[in-house]
């Protein structure tokens, strides 16, 4: 092969990839401003944190998942292969939503057109396949409010003031804690000594089942959690 047809040929096959590109998004594991931070073989978790006037690029949701917004923030949102950009209602502090990805994937690009910062804890289901745990029930602990209750997953939020306690519960299926306000928590488990936690905003913990647990907010400040099973 000549060089000027060398040339010719990757000059076509340069512009079919950036072409190709321009219609087919990246999965969500590898898009923009999303850092996967945990893994095991239930769940993977994301920390999203997407700053004013940047945006994710077209990426590829296929698996089902769970997402805690930790600020207010402004979006907008683009399907790939549609000119209409939708603004998204004002994503509000703790949030949680369950999307089914694994029944209607979707491909868009998201846009944070607000002054803060778009800051979310999202974890995707590694199994598709529901059924294998039963969560808790919490409904007569005070304290706890359910969140969320579907074929995926169950949760719920607690806050507590300085002072405050929650009364112990028994968690009986794998899963995650999210802080949404940090402070300093005691957790105690019958027949250990008291355990105290300093948490930040944003954190989250990996929580195995079987354990039982009562919290205590022993700092100066409100402290605010939710906490989710998976089933």
């Amino acid at each position: 092969m000549s060089r000027l047809i060398r040339i010719a040929v990757l000059g076509v096959f340069a512009f079919a990839v950036i072409v190709h590109g321009q219609e087919v998004g990246v999965p969500i594991l590898k898009a923009p401003y999303h850092l996967p931070v945990f893994t095991n073989e239930h769940v993977t978790v994301l920390k999203i944190f997407i700053p004013p006037g940047r945006n994710t690029g077209y990426h590829t949701h296929t698996e089902d998942s769970v997402s805690i917004n930790m600020v207010p923030a402004d979006m907008t949102n683009q399907n790939i292969g549609s000119p209409e950009v939708s603004r998204n209602e004002r994503a509000q502090r703790g949030r949680a939503n369950y999307t089914a990805y694994s029944k209607e994937p979707r491909t868009h690009k998201a846009t944070n057109i607000g002054q803060t910062p778009f800051h979310n804890v999202s974890f995707i289901f590694r199994n598709r396949e529901p059924g294998r745990f039963m969560p808790s029930s919490r409904a007569n602990v005070p304290g706890y409010v359910q969140i969320m209750d579907n074929e995926r997953v169950r949760g719920w939020r607690l806050a507590l003031e300085p002072g405050q306690s929650a009364a112990a519960i028994t968690q009986t299926a794998p899963g995650l804690r999210v802080v949404l306000d940090g402070g300093e928590l005691a957790e105690s488990v019958p027949g250990q000594a008291d355990r105290g936690w300093m948490l930040g905003s944003g954190e989250f913990y990996w929580q195995e089942p079987g354990v039982t647990r009562g919290l205590r907010n022993i700092g100066t400040t409100r402290i605010e959690i939710e906490e989710f099973e998976i089933k």
